[in-house]
């Protein structure tokens, strides 16, 4: 949590201290929300009841429609997006409800709070031309080095990107993985997704010749007695950390000259854009990504139908 809303939490009233604990539990153990979604959820709320007890409340009670407006208003005043605001007004709807599921209050006042649609974009994807050089760049790069212990980490680092790109993981999910998640055989990960949903993922035959030479020359130089059965290491042996994996990310695309500089949900995109361009349909795009509505998976036909309108507009002679 941001030094900032734990300082704001500290000063809550304690009657609205104990709702907001309540419901940070019931996200954590009922939802089984991932500890990023809960932080982000709870840091919205903690403002808006330090908007409350401004305004001079001081129970869930106090918490009606115009508080909630007030707090929004606030915000676009400040300078909040439209994908920002729709947000905080989701993560206020979330807390209203449980408070009048528990009989904490006598209506769901964030049942009337309208919010604007976030504006629905995609971070910047590579062309088709460009992954490869990226993935070409980084597996030259796994030959021997001076060291044992730098030649593991290129191979890491090699696989990181390409089993980004190959299987369209989120980047929690891919460091996630244990070694035991893995079927080389039929080249498919078992994937802990959002909601703790589990889902098979197929990957290519150039992740898997990644993924062979990373468990049989880098993972055992890096793996330590308490290294356990993650997948991928850190240079100490531990579990990478997902900051660690945006970090070779973004190496990866500074090293390749003429690409946009992405991170690994950049990749992630780029993957499903690719395969829906490739003729993938939709329902099947949405299993790969693990999305739970069909709704999120179709934002990506705007990019395909963007690239066609340009190539249309280059290629064809009335354009």
């Amino acid at each position: 949590m941001a030094a900032g809303t734990a300082q704001l939490r500290a000063t809550l009233p304690p009657a609205l201290a104990e709702v907001l604990d309540a419901w940070e539990e019931h996200l954590r153990l009922q939802r089984d929300l991932s500890p990023h979604t809960v932080r982000g959820y709870v840091g919205d709320v903690v403002s808006l009841l330090d908007h409350l007890v401004r305004r001079g409340g001081s129970s869930a009670a106090d918490l009606d429609l115009a508080a909630l407006r007030s707090w929004l208003a606030q915000g676009r005043a400040r300078g909040d997006s439209r994908s920002t605001t729709a947000r905080r007004a989701a993560s206020a709807r979330s807390f209203t409800a449980h408070l009048r599921r528990t009989g904490q209050v006598p209506e769901d006042v964030g049942l009337r709070l309208s919010s604007p649609r976030a504006h629905r974009t995609l971070p910047g994807v590579l062309g088709a031309d460009q992954a490869r050089q990226v993935l070409d760049r980084a597996a030259e790069e796994t030959g021997d080095a001076e060291d044992a212990v730098a030649t593991a980490v290129r191979l890491r680092n090699a696989l990181i990107v390409e089993l980004l790109y190959a299987s369209g993981v989120r980047v929690g999910e891919l460091v996630g993985l244990d070694v035991d998640d893995l079927d080389p055989a039929r080249r498919l990960l078992r994937v802990l997704g959002k909601g703790r949903k589990e889902r098979s993922v197929p990957f290519g035959a150039p992740a898997a010749a990644a993924l062979q030479a990373w468990l049989a020359r880098g993972r055992p130089v890096l793996a330590v007695a308490d290294s356990g059965p993650a997948l991928l290491l850190g240079v100490r042996g531990s579990r990478l950390d997902a900051r660690e994996a945006r970090r070779v990310v973004h190496a990866a695309m500074a090293a390749t000259p003429g690409v946009p500089d992405i991170g690994p949900h950049g990749l992630r995109h780029s993957a499903a854009t690719h395969v829906l361009e490739g003729g993938a349909d939709l329902r099947s795009v949405q299993e790969l990504l693990g999305h739970a509505s069909l709704a999120t998976t179709q934002i990506y036909t705007h990019v395909t139908v963007e690239r066609l309108r340009a190539v249309h507009a280059r290629a064809h002679p009335r354009a």
